[in-house]
């Protein structure tokens, strides 16, 4: 079910789209549902036009080409109707596009990556030097302490 916001985004995506499944005077015969199947499932957005000679409105060929191809109806207007549904091989294609995207961000550069390892070696032996520091002065204090209490 397609929520408003997507029908919304779909009608204008079908507004620059040219019409290309015709529905004449035969109505919604076999030939015509093939027709629709193969267009969904290379365009998954297909807008088509009923031939006033259809006897049937365009409502009643988008419901009755929804029903026999699962597609959702996005909208009627006058003659003209929009009809959608999800491509597997349209969905396949933009999962393999988005790894190799995804692939193509995975790509490490060295300069950088030598950059930062020295980086972060260089902050450790800075925090090594100064917890040394820390331990050896805390030591002095210590030993000063104890001489003076002895004295």
């Amino acid at each position: 079910m397609l929520t408003s916001k997507q029908r919304s985004e779909l009608r204008a995506q079908a507004n620059a789209l040219e019409v290309t499944l015709m529905v004449g005077k035969g109505g919604v015969s076999e030939s015509v549902i093939s027709e629709a199947e193969i267009l969904l499932e290379s365009h998954e957005l297909v807008k088509g036009r009923v031939l006033e000679t259809a006897m049937m409105t365009a409502r009643e060929v988008s419901d009755a080409i929804c029903e026999e191809t699962g597609a959702e109806g996005v909208s009627c207007v006058g003659y003209t109707f929009v009809i959608w549904r999800k491509s597997k091989k349209l969905e396949a294609a933009q999962k393999a596009k988005e790894k190799a995207a995804t692939a193509q961000k995975k790509k490490v550069n060295p300069v950088k990556a030598g950059r930062q390892k020295r980086r972060a070696a260089a902050k450790a032996e800075k925090e090594r030097k100064a917890q040394y520091f820390h331990d050896e002065a805390v030591k002095a204090a210590i030993e000063r302490r104890k001489q003076y209490y002895q004295e």
